[in-house]
């Protein structure tokens, strides 16, 4: 997340991204089907299997297809002739379990080896635009563009080494996995996640054409900004302080929430929400977008000189948001046809990454957006204040115990604990202590975490060797941190903890990291959730439970919808091939109203409602917004079992499962599967509770 130095200079290069998208993307298919042309005929494969039974013995027949089987499906022409197929597998088998232990262990040293490495190289390719340490310069975008690992997957089979990997170890399917994972031992999880390393085949070229979407998408978002204090209403008045500047969307909502607890916090929320509709529509003034140059009433639209009341006329940003989204499409598309298991990124996110079917997704979050109680919720916030519910009431975060406290007041006992990125790198021991981390644990925590001024919002960025340190990423203002700020570090500080204890505590470096990105969002909630205990200010225990499942079904709720907006789009990308970035603009607001009115009018009242679709991750994420309600869902799960259990042992033991596949993990880190009955069950307890 980045400042946006050079607004010029980004835009040629997204539209250089754009036409060589286009281009790319019409010759894909006939370069995908020319690369992918499969240089072993059936015949050859069974001519092998038969020598290497000879080989080996009969008891290894079974393990020899396997192998053979998904070595012959990646081995194109270029890697070598039939003679040469023939020979590196006889060569390259090793029925011995001694011999597969070493080949094994070499992987796992060597891949620890090589994707910390480049992971270290691409992070400092990537230093200027997301730490604020200096002025942008124009070579920092070449640099950032740079993908260190385009070339690796192409470099492994290149050399044979994939395919080492492929004819000793099986690829499992995720049936498999959830059917007989429970009883897998360590080591086989670890040999099924080393071969899945292998299990595509993206050239470096399309892999390279990929990363720079993404890379323009995000510099794009990061540098979104809206000088808050050069908003005015129909009077003229500024209603925001001089200097808050308001990142889209996390900035503007996290300021929207806290208006919650300010008396006249009203006024400000409808402009927010005004500043939101008009990023959606695309309707914004570009001038006004990370300039302070002029004023901008977002009611009228109308744009002024600073300071003054002379009007000038301006042109709106168009669709650049939406453009982006497409870039985005395009580049996947390029990758789809190397995965005929997952032809589509959402195939792609459900089955492979999140290893969560989409069906069953769609279901938990429907599950959550039908829940008789949200209306309950609804009429409870509403008596609360004491007025009709507007579409932005989704952002309510009235449940939280820290609503009672001013806002202001917690900036300055944040600001003056926190003045420096500095100071708050200091007190990462202790505020892990005061999360219940021994002092010995937190300083070897804090050891591995280093805390980096943020150009965005801030984010956490893990490591991929242990003798590297993850990254926390903060932005504090001059004159101190903001309790805003001090919230996301506290929910970033969940995700470094647990990247530092599944990566630096585990037993096989293939098994690093957790099931997928919702698991480390749920410990993410988790640390989020005790921010004011961090603080020291303390509130009731029962009353504190009740406010947790109130404000954790709100937040599902609200994030369910994106999420299902999200997924919708991409659907309607994949079935209109032909659209452009206008037709994708339309389909988004249409999208995100009919979410809205099949979930959210009978709750909230108001139908016809687009501000689903203002969350910066559908630009930038291809679908990551679906990790967030699911987050939340694991996140209640885990610390309804966490009431019982102390939380510093109990995520380390948590975080040292590694990536299982989710319902394996679930059961053995809390006994049960991912479900939302126990968050939808807590938070009816909780609404009649508070209602009474």
């Amino acid at each position: 997340m980045h400042k946006r130095t050079f607004a010029l200079l980004i835009a040629v290069p997204i539209l250089a991204i754009w036409i060589s998208l286009s281009i790319f993307l019409s010759c894909t298919k006939q370069q995908a089907e020319g690369e992918m042309k499969i240089g072993v005929s059936n015949a050859l494969q069974q001519q092998t299997i038969a020598a290497m039974t000879k080989k080996f013995g009969d008891g290894e027949r079974q393990r020899i297809e396997t192998g053979i089987a998904q070595v012959a499906a990646r081995w194109q022409t270029k890697d070598g002739s039939e003679q040469e197929f023939r020979d590196f597998c006889l060569k390259y088998y090793f029925a011995d379990p001694a011999e597969r232990d070493v080949l094994f262990s070499r992987f796992q040293r060597n891949l620890e080896s090589l994707y910390g490495n480049l992971h270290r190289i691409s992070r400092d390719f990537n230093w200027a635009l997301q730490v604020d340490d200096g002025l942008v310069h124009p070579v920092d975008y070449l640099f950032a563009n740079y993908n260190a690992f385009s070339h690796t997957s192409d470099d492994l089979f290149k050399t044979k080494l994939a395919f080492t990997v492929l004819l000793n170890f099986p690829l499992q399917t995720l049936e498999d996995k959830n059917a007989q994972g429970m009883s897998w031992s360590r080591e086989k999880w670890a040999e099924t996640r080393l071969a899945e390393i292998f299990s595509d085949r993206v050239p470096a070229e399309i892999a390279q054409k990929r990363s720079e979407a993404y890379v323009a998408a995000d510099d794009y978002i990061n540098n979104y900004n809206i000088y808050m204090h050069n908003l005015v209403d129909d009077k003229g008045e500024r209603l925001f302080p001089d200097g808050l500047k308001l990142i889209s969307h996390w900035g503007l909502r996290d300021e929207l929430k806290g208006q919650y607890a300010n008396p006249d916090g009203l006024p400000r929320q409808k402009m927010i929400a005004q500043v939101m509709e008009r990023i959606i529509r695309q309707k914004i003034p570009q001038v006004v977008i990370n300039n302070e140059k002029y004023d901008w009433n977002p009611f009228t639209n109308t744009v002024y000189e600073a300071g003054t009341t002379k009007t000038v006329q301006v042109s709106a940003e168009s669709e650049t948001r939406y453009q982006h989204i497409w870039d985005i499409y395009q580049a996947e598309r390029l990758i789809d046809p190397y995965f005929p298991q997952a032809p589509s990124l959402v195939d792609r996110r459900f089955k492979i990454s999140r290893e969560l079917p989409e069906s069953d997704v769609e279901a938990l979050l429907k599950e959550i957006l039908t829940a008789p109680v949200l209306k309950d919720m609804a009429a409870l916030i509403q008596k609360r204040l004491d007025r009709p519910l507007q579409p932005f009431d989704i952002w309510y975060n009235g449940f939280k115990a820290r609503s009672d406290f001013d806002e202001a007041k917690l900036d300055r006992i944040v600001g003056n604990k926190y003045p420096t990125v500095k100071a708050f790198q200091q007190d990462v021991p202790n505020i892990l202590q005061s999360l219940g981390f021994t002092a010995q644990k937190a300083r070897f925590l804090a050891d591995h975490i280093q805390v980096d001024p943020s150009r965005g919002a801030g984010h956490a960025s893990g490591a991929e060797m242990r003798e590297d340190q993850a990254h926390l990423r903060t932005r504090i203002p001059k004159g101190g941190m903001k309790y805003k700020g001090f919230n996301i570090a506290i929910h970033e500080m969940g995700h470094n903890v647990e990247q530092v204890f599944s990566l630096n505590e585990m037993d096989y470096y293939t098994l690093n990291g957790v099931p997928n990105t919702a698991f480390t969002e749920a410990f993410a909630f988790v640390f989020q959730s005790r921010d004011l205990d961090v603080l020291g200010i303390k509130g009731s225990l029962r009353e504190k439970d009740d406010l947790r499942a109130l404000d954790d079904m709100w937040n599902t709720f609200e994030i369910s919808g994106v999420a299902l907006t999200d997924m919708y789009i991409w659907r309607w990308m994949y079935a209109h091939p032909e659209a452009n970035p206008q037709q994708l603009h339309q389909a988004m607001l249409e999208t995100a109203k009919q979410v809205w009115n099949d979930y959210f009018a009978q709750v909230l009242g108001q139908r016809d409602q687009d501000l689903l679709a203002i969350y910066s991750h559908i630009v930038d994420g291809a679908m990551y917004t679906p990790d967030y309600p699911m987050g939340f869902i694991i996140s209640f799960q885990i610390e309804q079992y966490l009431k019982s259990h102390q939380l510093a042992t109990e995520m380390e033991r948590m975080c040292r499962l590694g990536r299982l596949s989710p319902q394996v993990w679930m059961q053995q880190a809390v006994g049960e599967k991912v479900s939302a009955k126990p968050l939808i069950e807590a938070a009816n307890r909780a609404a009649k509770s508070m209602g009474s």
